[in-house]
């Protein structure tokens, strides 16, 4: 059931935070981590492979496997701390893109936040969503992203098709189309921010369905 209070928002988790740990397990992650990102820092997200990070951090590749599963789980924790940063503000923080403006102006706040957090890490955030195929839409912050614009776009236009309306906002902010607009078509990041506005004002002016 998608929330529809500021009060069911507040009380959601943020997404990918990681469960308590005993210390030699939190140990491990913070080397894993550590490893995973001076290859990326070094190479480029292309480069990560889960033989490679168990070796630069010391440990069994059995260990890493265990710890995250796969490389696409992996990337996404690398990228972990912005993210939880990121929900943290849309879901607890100040207005606009935190609770207490009005729904239009959150909305776009949140789509302009959101383009700014793919823009930083863009091409991690493109491997992790392809690798497995389909990986972005099994991720909790893809759901959690579906649920706050769900919950947005029935204040704003009640009774639509706000499941689907949320999947098409997001869309646009998929790694691989936006690097091919930023880096392909040379688009200026705030080009994007205004087609993204375009697209939510036509949302919001658009009639009530019948």
């Amino acid at each position: 059931m998608i929330p529809r209070t500021e009060a069911d928002m507040r009380e959601l988790p943020v997404a990918g935070r990681p469960p308590a740990e005993r210390a030699d397990a939190a140990l491990n992650r913070r080397r894993i981590l550590r490893a995973a990102a001076e290859v990326i820092a070094a190479r480029g997200p292309a480069a990560v492979s889960m033989d490679e990070v168990a070796r630069a951090a010391g440990v069994g590749v059995g260990t890493v496997y265990r710890r995250f599963g796969d490389r696409a789980r992996l990337v996404y924790a690398v990228i972990d701390d912005r993210e939880r940063d990121f929900q943290d503000a849309f879901i607890h923080g100040p207005p606009p893109l935190g609770p207490g403006a009005a729904p239009p102006e959150r909305l776009r706040a949140f789509l302009h936040a959101l383009a700014d957090r793919t823009e930083a890490q863009a091409e991690l955030l493109l491997m992790a969503e392809a690798d497995p195929p389909g990986a972005r839409f099994r991720d909790g912050s893809y759901a959690l992203y579906h649920m706050h614009l769900a919950m947005l776009l029935a204040r704003i236009r009640p009774g639509a098709d706000t499941a689907y309306l949320a999947d098409a906002l997001l869309a646009p902010l998929a790694a691989n189309l936006f690097l091919h607009q930023r880096r392909v078509r040379g688009m200026p990041l705030e080009r994007v921010k205004a087609g993204l506005d375009a697209l939510a004002g036509a949302l919001i002016a658009a009639p009530e369905p019948s």
